[in-house]
């Protein structure tokens, strides 16, 4: 696996040039999968995002030039956060697309959970305003096994980790464009819980750098094996993490720890009852 980091601006041509040159070193490099992080192909003000929106998954020129990626790679391409149509015109999905080595839209998953947030060195962001949440978790299959499919915010959301390796999934993609502030943080510590609470590996391609004056991100792509350990890193600048993702060490790690075996059901546990509850019940 092979997770390209890069720093997306309004330049969308460039965007994709450095797309392209990341993800043919990757491959020459052992690759047989290639993901890219979030918002690949442009980060930058909403009027330009809506004029080159896609429909998925027909797509358009960057889609075409993606499969195109493929083809000539000769292996999977996981794009982590495509700008694709959606049914409202004000709105668009923040989808990861999954396409095969023949340069076919094998699966997409919409992101679900939406970053709104004001922090206090100043950076606002309110995806909502333009972006619709997806409603479904999706797994997609690679040469290792299942893939879970997710999106940068959907990471501080356990229960969505849990369900997809409930499904199947041996490993999770977390394609992000984080920011410096919460990157620092919290990026490295919640990728690590998400691989050793569901003893998966994590591959977590980023943005690094200065997108605009207003806008930064954390870089430190990561891949995480799932003892929780973290097994190849890119800090900065553009270039890829790149490790072997081995479903055998998740059957290993399963079995030395069972720990989702010995899960219960949150719906059969009873309410705790309150210390004063506890007293009046008694005889």
């Amino acid at each position: 696996m092979a997770a390209i980091q890069h720093c997306a601006t309004t330049d969308v041509a460039r965007n994709l040039d450095a797309v392209e040159r990341l993800a043919l070193e990757a491959r020459e490099a052992g690759a047989e999968v290639v993901m890219t992080a979030e918002a690949f192909a442009y980060i930058g003000p909403d009027r330009g995002k809506r004029a080159l929106l896609e429909p998925l998954p027909s797509g358009g020129p960057i889609l075409d030039r993606c499969r195109a990626l493929a083809v000539r790679l000769g292996c999977d391409l996981v794009l982590g956060g495509f700008h694709e149509a959606a049914a409202d015109a004000g709105k668009a999905f923040n989808t990861c697309v999954h396409l095969d080595a023949n340069g076919e839209v094998a699966a997409l998953y919409r992101k679900i959970h939406l970053f709104d947030i004001k922090l206090a060195d100043g950076t606002e962001l309110h995806e909502s305003r333009r972006t619709a949440p997806g409603d479904a978790l999706t797994t997609t299959r690679l040469p290792f096994g299942l893939l879970g499919l997710t999106v940068c915010y959907d990471l501080r959301f356990p229960y969505l980790y849990q369900t997809l390796t409930d499904q199947g999934a041996v490993a999770l993609t977390v394609p992000s464009a984080f920011t410096a502030t919460t990157g620092t943080a919290h990026w490295h510590v919640l990728l690590r819980a998400r691989a050793i609470e569901c003893q998966c590996y994590v591959i977590a391609p980023a943005q690094h750098g200065r997108h605009n004056d207003r806008r930064r991100s954390y870089g430190h792509s990561l891949i995480v094996d799932p003892w929780g350990e973290v097994i190849a890193e890119r800090e900065d600048g553009d270039g890829f993490a790149l490790a072997v993702v081995d479903p055998s060490r998740v059957a290993q790690v399963r079995e030395q720890l069972p720990c989702l075996d010995h899960r219960v059901a949150a719906s059969s546990l009873q309410r705790s009852k309150s210390a004063t509850e506890s007293l009046e019940a008694e005889p």
